[in-house]
C-alpha cells in the first residue's frame, strides 16, 4: 500500500480534518572503503547521524544540550534531545521524534569498497525544510566513516544523489539542492468511507516493539495494532501538523477487538545495538514476520496506510516498527 497520495478526502460535515507535511528522502551512496557493519544497521546510522548533525549545526560545541540557551531553536536538539512540552496531551508519555531513519536493508556485515548502498530519511512537519542541513550532515557522516574501525579508520562513503517523490534534488558534485516542493501534505479524515476490506495481511519488516498494559507484546492482536496506530498518528499530527485528528478513538479500538487474527507467523527477534552513552551493548527486541486478520476492516485502512510510512512502536528513529500491509476486499 502507498501511504502518500491516498489520504486526501472530503470530510463529513461538522468534522475537522488536519494535515501533516511528510518528506521521504532517498539517499544513494557509494563506499570508499570496506565497511564492517551489524546485520541490522539502524543503530549505526542513528548514532552517526546524531554525531554528524551536531557537528554541522551546533554553535556551542563545548556545552551539554540540557543547559544550552539555544536548545529550543537547535535542529540537533529538536530531534535527539526532545522533552515533553507542557501543552502535550496527558496520554502522550513522550513527544515523537520528527525523523525516522530507514537504514540499508541488506543483512550483510561486510560491504566491499565501491559497493553502493542506500538509506531513507523520513521527516515530519517543518523539519522537511531543513533537508539541506541533513544532506550536509550526511556528507559529514561520509567523511567521519561508519561501521567498525579497521586499522583505526571507519568506512567512508560519498553521496551520489538524493531523491524526493521520484525527483533528484541533489547530485554528487552539485553546489546546491533543489528545495522546491519539499514534503507532501497528508490528511487523515474522520469518518472516511467507501473503501472495503475483509482480509488484511500485516508484515513486520523490522522489529516492532509495542507495549500494552505496561509490557512488551510478543504477538499482535489487532486492537493492540490499532491502539499503537492511533497513538502514533495523533501524536505526530499534534506535534508537527495541524492538530490532533478528530477520530472516534474509543469506538475504533472497540471495533478493532472484534477483528480476528486467522494466521500468526510472528516471532520475537532481538537486535543488538551499542550505546555510546552507556558504553554497553543493548538489545532492541521486537516482533517480525506477518499476521493475517479478517473482519470489517475498511475504516482502519487510512490509518494503516499512514502507519506504513510513519513506522510504529518504540525506537522508530532507528527504523524499527516498519510495516507493510496488503488488503483484500
Amino acid at each position: 500500500m502507498e501511504a502518500a497520495n491516498q489520504m486526501d478526502c472530503q470530510p463529513p460535515p461538522q468534522s475537522r480534518t488536519t494535515s501533516l507535511t511528510v518528506g521521504k528522502f532517498h539517499f544513494q551512496c557509494r563506499l570508499s572503503h570496506d565497511a564492517f557493519l551489524p546485520p541490522y544497521k539502524g543503530s549505526t546510522f542513528r548514532g552517526v547521524t546524531g554525531l554528524s548533525l551536531k557537528r554541522t549545526v551546533c554553535a556551542l560545541r563545548s556545552r551539554e544540550c540540557g543547559g544550552c540557551p539555544l536548545k529550543t531553536r537547535c535542529l540537533y536538539a529538536r530531534i535527539f534531545e526532545t522533552t515533553k512540552p507542557v501543552s502535550a496531551p496527558a496520554r502522550i508519555a513522550a513527544p515523537p521524534r520528527p525523523m525516522v531513519i530507514e537504514p540499508p536493508e541488506t543483512l550483510s556485515t561486510h560491504l566491499p569498497q565501491g559497493a553502493p548502498f542506500d538509506f531513507i530519511l523520513i521527516l515530519f512537519g517543518e523539519m522537511c525544510a531543513n533537508i539541506p542541513y541533513f544532506v550536509h550532515a550526511m556528507a559529514t557522516m561520509g567523511e567521519m566513516g561508519i561501521g567498525k574501525p579497521v586499522q583505526g579508520r571507519r568506512a567512508g562513503f560519498s553521496i551520489l544523489g538524493v531523491e524526493h517523490k521520484g525527483r533528484t534534488i541533489f547530485s554528487e558534485g552539485a553546489s546546491d539542492l533543489d528545495c522546491s516542493d519539499l514534503g507532501e501534505e497528508l490528511r487523515l479524515c474522520p469518518g472516511a468511507a467507501g473503501e472495503k476490506a475483509s482480509r488484511l495481511r500485516i508484515e513486520c519488516q523490522t522489529p516492532l516493539r509495542l507495549k500494552f498494559e505496561s509490557r512488551l507484546q510478543a504477538d499482535l492482536p489487532f486492537h493492540v495494532l490499532i491502539r499503537s496506530l492511533l497513538r502514533r498518528c495523533s501524536s505526530l499530527f499534534e506535534a508537527f501538523g495541524g492538530g490532533e485528528p478528530a477520530l472516534d478513538y474509543r469506538g475504533m479500538v472497540a471495533r478493532a477487538v472484534d477483528i480476528r487474527c486467522v494466521e500468526n507467523r510472528l516471532r520475537w527477534l532481538d537486535v543488538k545495538r551499542y550505546s555510546s552513552r552507556q558504553d554497553a551493548e543493548m538489545l532492541m527486541g521486537g516482533v517480525v514476520g506477518h499476521a493475517v486478520y479478517e473482519g470489517d476492516l475498511g475504516e482502519f485502512l487510512p490509518l494503516i496506510r499512514l502507519g506504513e510510512l510513519f513506522h510504529l512502536g518504540k525506537q522508530t528513529l532507528f527504523g524499527l516498527g516498519k510495516i507493510r500491509a496488503e488488503a483484500e476486499a
